[in-house]
């Protein structure tokens, strides 16, 4: 008794932690990106891809009609041919002469026309009748597939040789065809392909266009708006002003700026609150300080006081002394409150009902004409726990307790505080109970928060926070028990360290 030592005040360390460094934004940001390609914002990229699509789909579109193009070609030339082909087998006796043949198949650009009705075979031709026929084109079947796969046959290998065309016959005869050179038709899949891509890219331009303007005024512009935002409060989260203010808008971007207004305003908050904790932890260096100088002053009295014969002195002298290590405990402990973390209990086996007791006489409570007290605690119940913690946690929900109480003036109102205890295999269970108005519904939702969770005006809302602290820190749990009647109950469980078997079997051994 009376040999604790104080140990020097300790201040926060100050500046970086352990000197590593984290890349920079600007050094993250000039780091190669694979889709740099795309452009270098959301704009361009959405211009890109705009084009990039449009004109995929023109692309898809252009399949079908190429093959549609060669067929209406294909079947043009076969009309032309034709008519040539009626008037040349009007007359069964009258031959057209060679000059006229040639004179009327160069009109119609075709080679050879083939005819063949009740039996008879006109042909009509330029020259000798073409030998090398590289291909037979059937339009009496046309099959989509078969019409595309022959387009781009023609498109991508063809040029040399003839072409022979067989298509629905005029009337009264059987048989039409038709032989043309595959270069002209060639040609003609050349144009009709240099004008498709032409007309493509101005639709593109101009579709893409139109759709990158709609989509920058309703998407893009305000996600830049939600980004500019963001960077300017990251520059400065406690500035109000740069704090998003919606646009009221009803879709999903109305959603985000509303998410994003909310969440920067709590996080304002959050900022406040911490600030608020690093101004306490140093103020409360300071008061620590001089305290723990009067602390000590106040322990080579009790150490003197303890050598007098007075009895009563003698009585009284080791609670005098074990309030004292306690103060001596809080005040290395409350700096690591400022610094938002405790120290790991320290735990060991204690007598749960003499620890209440002790709880009691700091409290003044034995003797209390205003407030009724027991100790229901069996005698014989034991918890694993750090003493030191577990009695400033009981203090402290002691002390609300009795504030509740005191609140109503009224001779008439019962006013009692007991505690409740029991085991159940590893686990102890602890209650601080009384009959006072009970927690309002408001303090409720943020009752084990610093700072918020205050049930009674004037109250800071520490004591329940560092007692939720200290029970999670021995695995426990601090809840507020729902019971008829009134008052309140905060039920407070702690589990016993468990057991390491292969440890114990090492030592054992050992």
């Amino acid at each position: 008794m009376g040999n604790s030592r104080l140990p020097d005040a300790q201040q926060p360390p100050q500046g970086g932690g352990d000197g590593e460094t984290t890349p920079s934004h600007q050094d993250r940001s000039s780091a190669p990106r694979p889709d740099r390609w795309l452009g270098r914002n959301l704009s361009e990229r959405l211009l890109i891809l705009t084009i990039l699509f449009v004109m995929l789909a023109e692309v898809l579109i252009y399949v079908p009609s190429v093959a549609h193009f060669r067929n209406i070609w294909l079947q043009e030339k076969l009309d032309s041919a034709a008519i040539a082909a009626i008037v040349a087998s009007a007359s069964d006796d009258v031959r057209l002469p060679a000059d006229l043949q040639r004179r009327m198949l160069s009109a119609i650009d075709v080679e050879a026309i083939a005819l063949r009705s009740e039996g008879k075979r006109w042909l009509i031709a330029s020259g000798d009748m073409p030998t090398k026929v590289v291909a037979h084109h059937d339009l009496t079947r046309i099959n989509p597939l078969a019409s595309i796969r022959a387009a781009f046959s023609t498109l991508l290998f063809g040029g040399e040789g003839m072409v022979m065309v067989t298509g629905r016959p005029p009337a009264g005869s059987d048989r039409f065809e038709i032989v043309i050179e595959e270069s002209a038709l060639r040609n003609a899949l050349l144009v009709y392909s240099r004008n498709i891509l032409l007309l493509s890219l101005v639709i593109s331009v101009i579709t893409a266009s139109l759709v990158y303007l709609a989509l920058k005024a309703m998407i893009v512009r305000p996600i830049q708006r939600l980004t500019t935002n963001m960077v300017a409060f990251s520059e400065a989260p406690e500035d109000a002003s740069r704090v998003i203010r919606p646009s009221q808008r009803s879709d999903e971007i109305g959603v985000a700026e509303e998410q994003l207004a909310a969440m920067q305003t709590a996080l304002r908050e959050t900022l406040h609150q911490r600030k608020h904790l690093a101004d306490l932890g140093l103020a409360v260096s300071k008061i620590n300080h001089d305290l723990r100088n009067i602390l000590a002053s106040a322990q080579l009295f009790s150490d003197r006081l303890a050598m007098t014969d007075d009895p009563i002195a003698k009585r009284l002298t080791p609670k005098l002394v074990g309030a004292i290590d306690r103060a001596i405990a809080y005040t290395r402990s409350v700096l690591a409150y400022g610094q938002a973390h405790e120290e790991p209990p320290n735990r060991r086996l204690l007598a749960l009902k003499r620890m209440g007791d002790d709880v009691a006489d700091i409290l003044g409570l034995p003797g209390n004409k205003r407030i009724d007290w027991e100790n229901r605690i069996p005698d014989d119940l034991e918890v694993d726990a750090d003493p030191d913690q577990l009695f400033r946690v009981v203090m402290n929900l002691g002390r609300n307790a009795i504030d509740a109480l005191d609140q109503d003036g009224d001779p008439n109102v019962i006013r009692r505080l007991w505690l409740e205890g029991e085991r159940n295999g590893s686990i102890v269970t602890l209650r601080v109970c009384d009959s006072g108005p009970g927690v309002p519904e408001k303090a409720r939702n943020a009752l084990f928060q610093a700072f918020q969770g205050s049930a009674r005006p004037g109250g800071t809302g520490l004591g329940l926070a560092i007692a939720a602290e200290i029970v999670g820190a021995h695995g426990g749990e601090i809840v507020l028990v729902e019971r008829s009647g009134a008052g309140a109950v905060f039920q407070i469980t702690i589990p016993d360290r468990p057991v390491d078997i292969r440890a114990a079997r090492k030592a054992q051994g050992a």
